[in-house]
């Protein structure tokens, strides 16, 4: 299959050897889980459980609300001890609503959905409905709803359901211990998937350092005409969804629109994974697998984990912490974001766990930008990061915006790679989310001064008619006295 270049991008330290040699081992159930409400992009779920309800493994704990959620289930049975605000695994620390789960240690599921035997002969609807009652997002760290992904095909012509396999972080081998080991569901599941899409071809991409996993992928599509595995080159970030989209069909996605809008769904080959468990069996995302790695780890390993599961716990389960470290990151070293508590849970998006220390970090003191024009040269979106972080240094927000800061996907390679160690990654993010705080402020006051407006108005509709009431009242008492004055 031809492939096409990509522009920028940038070959980090690979790292990935600490486990890519290490089956995927499961972790025994912890005695408590904390689930977070929102393990997702849009809207919270909502519980439907109260504290001293006892719970089936599988059970429904909080309900998706609106087009853009996601419900969240019970890992293990047990009993609810508490709902309540808690540090959520988010780099800003702020509290959660949190359900608590106190596991029983019996583990007994609870009624499934029934298994749809042929998922081929259902209908779309039926497939994405199934996919959102089992609360199933990206879990390639994006987070969005997979049902709502999976309606695109609604609105747009779709050609290729493209699985991302490429896996382009450093450290990370949850998703190449998924395929090589559990290839036969992956493809089950991306088949179904395209299914609802209304796609055509499957196409699963896997980087070049994966010889294993595509091997074993090539094995198990082999008997599917329309399942084809491609090998695209090692360079970071190929596993981003446009930039894998272009090097696999070079189509190019427009700024402010979707793969979709070019024929393409991207989705992620573990959750691929998770949709045919759902189809095939009724259960619901429960579970992910994990990296924990890092040299600041006694016994790195990928791990299946229960959702809700302490990180304490699973750096416990792998020896624990090594000697000092720099830095605990959830994700991998380029996307991923610090962990500011070890009592945070693991949650849909939670992809690795990486103890660095600090050889592995290798933090410099930030030096004055020397216009060299790297960062320029390997930004894979084709932006001006140097620009865009003096506008934003001056708190010039709205001109960055206008040369291009919202089409940033946050990869981090113009920080990676400046020769100044300026870190222009958290420049980027920072504007990003004060733009999207003023643009919430903005909204809401439009809001609030179209309530006022209506109101206005409504009291004004009100006196007009007191008004013309008045009046009308008037002109039948002077009628009145007239016709007694005729008669």
């Amino acid at each position: 299959m031809k492939l096409f270049p990509i522009k920028g991008g940038i070959h980090p330290e690979y790292r990935k050897e600490l486990t890519s040699e290490k089956p995927i081992v499961a972790l025994p159930i912890p005695s408590v889980l904390y689930l977070p409400v929102q393990q997702h992009m849009g809207a919270a779920a909502s519980t439907v459980v109260k504290v001293g309800d006892v719970v089936l493994k599988g059970q429904m704990l909080a309900r998706g609300q609106g087009v853009v959620s996601a419900p969240v289930h019970a890992p293990t049975s047990g009993k609810i001890v508490e709902i309540a605000e808690m540090t959520a695994p988010h780099p800003s620390g702020l509290p959660m609503l949190t359900i608590v789960l106190e596991a029983d240690g019996k583990d007994q599921w609870a009624d499934l959905p029934a298994p749809i035997a042929d998922p081929f002969a259902e209908s779309t609807q039926v497939i994405r409905a199934r996919v959102g009652e089992s609360g199933i997002v990206g879990l390639g760290g994006a987070t969005f709803p997979s049902a709502v992904k999976l309606g695109l095909g609604d609105k747009n012509k779709l050609e290729i359901l493209l699985l991302n396999g490429a896996e382009c972080e450093p450290y990370l081998t949850c998703d190449d211990r998924v395929m090589r080991e559990y290839a036969a569901e992956v493809i089950d599941g991306a088949r179904i998937m395209a299914h609802a899409l209304g796609a055509p071809q499957v196409v699963i991409a896997i980087e070049d350092n994966k010889p294993q996993a595509t091997e074993a992928m090539r094995k198990a599509a082999s008997a599917q005409p329309n399942v084809t595995i491609v090998g695209v080159p090692v360079q970071y970030p190929m596993g981003a969804e446009r930039h894998l989209t272009q090097a696999v069909t070079g189509r190019e996605t427009p700024a402010r629109k979707l793969t979709a809008d070019v024929g393409v769904v991207v989705h992620n080959v573990a959750t691929a994974r998770a949709i045919h468990h759902a189809v095939r069996f009724g259960r619901p995302l429960l579970s992910r697998v994990v990296t924990v790695s890092g040299h600041g780890i006694k016994e790195p390993k990928n791990i299946e984990v229960p959702l809700g599961t302490p990180i304490n716990d699973l750096l416990g389960f792998c020896g624990g912490i090594n000697g000092q470290i720099k830095r605990l990151v959830s994700g991998g070293p380029m996307m991923g974001q610090p962990i500011v508590d070890t009592a945070v849970p693991v949650v849909k998006g939670t992809s690795g766990v990486l103890a660095l220390t600090g050889d592995e970090v290798n933090e410099r003191p930030t030096q004055p930008c020397i216009r060299c024009g790297t960062c320029v040269s390997i930004c894979p979106c084709g932006l001006v990061p140097v620009e865009m972080a003096a506008l934003i240094r001056n708190e010039r927000l709205e001109e960055a915006a206008a040369i291009g800061l919202q089409d940033c996907v946050s990869c981090g390679s113009c920080s990676y790679i400046c020769p100044s160690y300026v870190p222009l990654v958290h420049y980027f993010n920072y504007a990003k989310g004060r733009l999207n705080a003023l643009d919430r402020e903005r909204r809401k006051t439009e809001q609030t001064k179209a309530l006022v407006e209506a109101r206005n108005a409504r009291l004004e509709r009100v006196a007009q008619a007191k008004r013309d009431a008045a009046a009308r009242a008037k002109a039948q008492s002077q009628n009145s006295d007239v016709n007694k004055a005729d008669a």
